[in-house]
């Protein structure tokens, strides 16, 4: 066996193709969009670089035994993290692995390596490749499959990593509500909305359709700005933000937005998006034409969401306004014809959010870890 950087059109095709090796038998697995993680690991051969490297750096590897592929991984030196934390913190992403330590000892050492290069001290991981993206090791929940753009992995690679060294550094929760629960939950919000609202002034309302771009790239800058005290958060470049923009625009619901506004400034915002995945399987993750037609046909029938995020400005928080968007979603989920909903991710570290779920009888039906190892 040998670990060697996928630098060759044959090698990264190799490292995309790998999970389908792992997963075949694997009835929950939802392949990620190829092209999607052809760019986010760094390749330009597949597709356009993405800009979360016009900043950063990224190596992905993949260990193989003579032409049969064991297993990859993504060592990703993060710029921005380390200037904002200067932790000595690098990161490792896009892990896949057959069941075999020795396999996995080798892409985490090689991982480790490349970025001992690079001045860093801790390996930690899994991201793909920040926490803007997908992230964290499933180790609780196997019986159903992720929703959209959350993670997903064999029980198995818990050991893997906790065999290599890896200790737990944060745990993240998907929790699970459904439609049945939000009567009772908005007959709660609603008097204390109102008085909410007639205090701060605050407006509330859905997505412009006429400036949905617009719309779209201020709610990720609410987002970047409202999270800046979270754990190990890295606002996103101005090209991250119009990238993704740009890609959330067809996914969205307009129907399932609420920005809330004062004195015709959005403060706030909350979204949600269908739950693509079950279409993602339909096509096999690889994009056509008409694949294309049949993932982003008619959203509004599928019926099950991913509450994706919710965030006020930080000169806001103190305001109830977080009530007032929770508040004017509940109708808009009510009236589409939604069966249920998953809030992800919520930091184990976020009291706050993890407190309001429990008590609104929210369940906690997935938990994914982050691991850290030293750097030797």
């Amino acid at each position: 066996m040998k670990i060697i950087p996928a630098k060759t059109w044959t090698q990264q095709k190799a490292f995309l193709d790998f999970p389908w090796k792992v997963y075949k038998e694997d009835p929950c697995w939802i392949p990620q969009l190829r092209m999607e993680q052809s760019g986010l690991a760094g390749f330009k051969t597949m597709s356009h670089k993405d800009p979360f490297y016009e900043f950063n750096e990224g190596q992905a590897f993949i260990a193989v035994d003579g032409k049969n592929v064991l297993g990859r991984i993504c060592a990703i030196w993060n710029k921005g993290h380390i200037d904002r934390y200067n932790d000595g913190v690098g990161f490792l992403g896009f892990f896949d692995c057959i069941d075999d330590i020795d396999a996995a000892k080798g892409l985490f050492d090689t991982a480790a390596d490349w970025l001992k290069k690079r001045g860093c001290t801790i390996l930690r991981g899994p991201v793909n490749p920040s926490l803007n993206h997908t992230l964290g090791l499933l180790i609780d929940g196997f019986n159903s499959s992720p929703m959209f753009m959350m993670t997903y992995n064999p029980p198995y690679y818990e050991k893997l990593f906790e065999d290599n060294g890896f200790a737990k550094t944060q745990d993240l929760y998907a929790y699970w509500g459904e439609v049945g629960m939000l009567p009772k939950i908005r007959a709660k919000l609603l008097p204390i909305c109102e008085q909410i609202e007639e205090r701060t002034g605050a407006v509330s309302r859905s997505v412009d359709v006429k400036n949905f771009q617009r719309d779209v790239e201020q709610f990720l800058h609410i987002y970047n700005k409202a999270l800046t005290n979270t754990w190990g958060f890295v606002p996103m470049s101005l090209k991250e933000v119009k990238e993704m923009a740009f890609y959330l625009k067809f996914l969205i619901v307009p129907e399932l937005t609420v920005a809330v506004e004062m004195e015709g400034k959005m403060v706030g915002a909350s979204f949600a998006l269908p739950d693509f995945n079950p279409r993602i399987k339909e096509i096999g993750g690889r994009i056509t034409p008409w694949r294309l037609f049949k993932l982003m046909r008619r959203k509004e029938d599928i019926k099950s969401i991913r509450v994706l995020s919710t965030n006020v400005l930080p000169e806001y928080q103190m305001l109830g306004l977080g009530l007032v968007l929770l508040n004017g979603l509940v109708p808009k989920v009510m009236e589409s014809g939604i069966t249920d909903a998953e809030f992800s991710w919520v930091l184990e570290s976020n009291s706050f959010s993890r407190g309001a779920l429990e008590k609104g009888g929210a369940l906690r039906t997935k938990t994914y870890r982050i691991y850290d190892r030293p750097i030797s």
